[in-house]
């Protein structure tokens, strides 16, 4: 549990920094600040993903609470507008803050009662929960609730001047029709007391849309009003769904999300070595754990009806090949989920064409875009991790065919000239395109092309290799094929080092590229398939010393920094509009999901636990930052390593679990 106090609340500047998230597992969320005032376009009660796992539409924004208690009236909302002004000012009447498990509750003091507030949502429904609670007090308050809602694409903002919304009654409460082909919703309540409106509420401030150079003004409709009277003791139970009639038993309902996090954390069944060491305690690898949760949603299909996949970041990311590869083992099998990572396997090899997986899934549901060169030698990555887990021999025998053939497609070439070289090295790229996680782009302009032979991609080539050749041996498959091509790999690899360190890319359209980057990492915490020390693709003092650079050059608090900086073309803080954004996002930008592999390598390297897991703890930590529970995408370069981008991010969170359970 994470609880903060009047120290933290009271302060406007440091509260509305500090961001919540809540889930339902397929696709829709319900986000905001610790304050109460809206500082995104993305935050609101519920972000319904119409078509699962995507379609994300803000629906319902937020509730504003008005008190009247002893002859005082208490307003409890927080929103600032676009003259600057901030009103009303609730925030100051927040006593407490804390999660349970995932849920925000606030704790409102007026006088000398206290109000509860907490927001849940349903598993597997677009339906969430605001439930008010009258706690300390004698005497009875009325409580007076204001709706705003929306109906728009969670990227984009509302100019509702001349915007007429269907609204009416329901027995519980009331509907809103946006316009005719938009898909219905409900505000209901277990004490039905709606009063109905139309009032376009205009000029809503977004300072953090401001800071990201985009539209900063939004508007929301009032379509409804309650009153209600709570006695000490008494709750009050609001429901935003595009379900008709969703339970509106608060006991029931919040019951059955505390059962479904218990079910995630027995699941995870932490052992000894997750408890109490150099600051890492058992309540953290919980927190970890139900964040990992957040994450996994619903990707159903006409021939894979359960399909699951991973959103990559909230609140703006959809699912991503890549992504979902690497965060599968931290968020699945570090958290004894493995039916689940069985799953996301057999979901996304339905979608393997000419060696590859895709990147992208659009928003809109357009043909999944296969521009990364990377995810598909993740996905062996993953496939031998879940092996390594389970030993479901069934899994390697089902898809078999389909990975020898994604050998047999890197081998003759695919798409963007992606192929093995003659030097044991896989080439990738051309000019207009971004294929390797270093994949800003804007407009035309690609910020880290990386055309020629990533130093990853051929270290997770070599490493799907040996998967392979481990894979035939379950199997009773030949693997002589697979050991001959291992070879010539692991002796072309040494073309990548320069002496001190490894070069980025080889044989690009300028040369080879020498700059300081974390890429390297990877050819010293991949696994040793088989546990061969003889098989690393780099000398033990090769090893040593990059783990040793990356350390000094590379590592902050919080991740390894893209680029050193050192480096000319550096830039330490992430911020401005999209291009200063996009082209700052692999120049310098702090990535917190690189600690995982930077703190394996180092394990690697000097056996040292105690060492390993004290790198971890400034980013455990961050649990208590950015999105509270969460762990965040970014962080800038420079100190003191503010976090940036999305406030919660799959791989992060997974790398510290999977790593932590190492």
């Amino acid at each position: 549990m994470l609880t903060v106090g009047r120290e933290l609340c009271g302060d406007l500047a440091t509260a509305e920094t500090r961001e919540w998230l809540v889930t339902n597992g397929n696709g829709g969320y319900a986000a905001g600040t610790k304050a109460g005032v809206l500082s995104r376009r993305y935050h609101g009660l519920l972000v319904a993903a119409l078509t699962p796992p995507l379609g994300r539409t803000l629906l319902v924004t937020k509730l504003d609470e008005t008190v009247y208690a002893d002859g005082q009236r208490y307003g409890l909302a927080t929103n600032r507008w676009g003259d600057g002004s901030v009103d009303p000012q609730g925030y100051r009447f927040i006593e407490g803050f804390r999660l349970e498990g995932t849920t925000p509750v606030w704790t409102f003091a007026l006088g000398d009662g206290l109000l509860e507030k907490r927001i849940w949502m349903q598993p597997g429904e677009n339906t969430t929960y605001v439930q008010y609670r009258r706690q300390r007090g004698n005497a009875p308050i009325e409580l007076s609730l204001r709706v705003l809602v929306n109906y728009r694409d969670y990227h984009g903002n509302t100019q509702g001047q001349n915007w007429q919304m269907e609204t009416g009654r329901v027995p519980d409460g009331v509907y809103v029709q946006a316009f005719a082909e938009a898909v219905p919703y409900y505000i209901l309540c277990d004490r039905n007391d709606f009063q109905l409106h139309h009032d376009w509420y205009h000029g809503f401030d977004l300072t953090m849309e401001r800071y990201r150079g985009l539209s900063d003004r939004d508007d929301h409709l009032c379509v409804a009003s309650l009153a209600i009277t709570l006695e000490p003791g008494e709750s009050i139970l609001l429901a935003a769904s595009t379900v008709r009639r969703p339970s509106l038993d608060g006991d029931a309902t919040w019951a059955a999300r505390v059962a479904y996090e218990r079910r995630c954390l027995e699941q995870a069944q932490p052992t000894a070595a997750q408890q109490g060491t150099q600051g890492l305690t058992q309540e953290h690898f919980q927190q970890l754990v139900l964040a990992a949760d957040q994450f996994i949603v619903d990707r159903p299909l006409v021939v894979e009806p359960e399909g699951k996949t991973v959103i990559a970041g909230y609140p703006w990311f959809g699912d991503w090949g890549r992504d979902t590869m690497i965060s599968l083992p931290g968020l699945t099998l570090a958290t004894g989920r493995f039916q689940i990572a069985r799953t996301i396997i057999c979901t996304f090899a339905r979608y393997l064409d000419r060696g590859m997986l895709p990147n992208l899934f659009p928003d809109a549901g357009e043909t999944p875009e296969y521009n990364t060169v990377d995810a598909i030698l993740w996905y062996f990555e993953a496939i031998r991790a879940y092996y390594a887990a389970t030993g479901d021999e069934a899994l390697l025998r089902e898809i078999w065919p389909q990975l020898t053939a994604v050998i047999d497609w890197h081998q003759r070439g695919t798409r963007y000239h992606i192929h093995l070289d003659s030097d044991g090295l896989i080439y990738a790229g051309e000019p207009g395109v971004q294929l390797t996680w270093m994949d800003a782009k804007v407009g035309d302009w690609v910020v880290t092309p990386r055309i020629g032979k990533p130093i990853e991609i051929s270290a997770l080539w070599y490493n799907a290799l040996r998967c392979m050749e481990q894979f035939a041996g379950v199997l009773g498959k030949p693997v002589q094929d697979y050991k001959t091509l291992a070879q010539h790999t692991l002796t072309g690899f040494q073309r990548f080092w320069q002496g001190a360190y490894c070069y980025d890319v080889l044989d690009g359209p300028e040369g080879d590229d020498g700059a300081l980057r974390p890429n390297q990492i990877f050819a010293v915490s991949l696994p040793l398939v088989g546990g061969e020390i003889s098989s690393s693709l780099l000398t033990l003092d090769q090893q040593r010393a990059v783990v040793d650079v990356c350390g000094r050059e590379l590592l902050t608090s919080h991740g390894l920094r893209s680029l050193a900086p050192s480096h000319p073309q550096y830039i330490g803080t992430y911020g401005g509009t999209p291009l200063q954004r996009d082209g700052s996002y692999h120049q310098g930008t702090t990535w917190g999901w690189l600690l995982g592999p930077y703190v394996e390598a180092h394990y690697r390297v000097y056996k040292d636990v105690a060492q390993a897991k004290e790198l971890l703890k400034p980013l455990v930590q961050h649990l208590n930052g950015g999105c509270l529970g969460s762990l965040s995408e970014i962080f800038d370069g420079d100190a003191p390593m503010t976090p940036r981008g999305c406030f919660a991010q799959a791989w992060t969170v997974a790398e510290v679990l999977r790593v932590w359970r190492l």
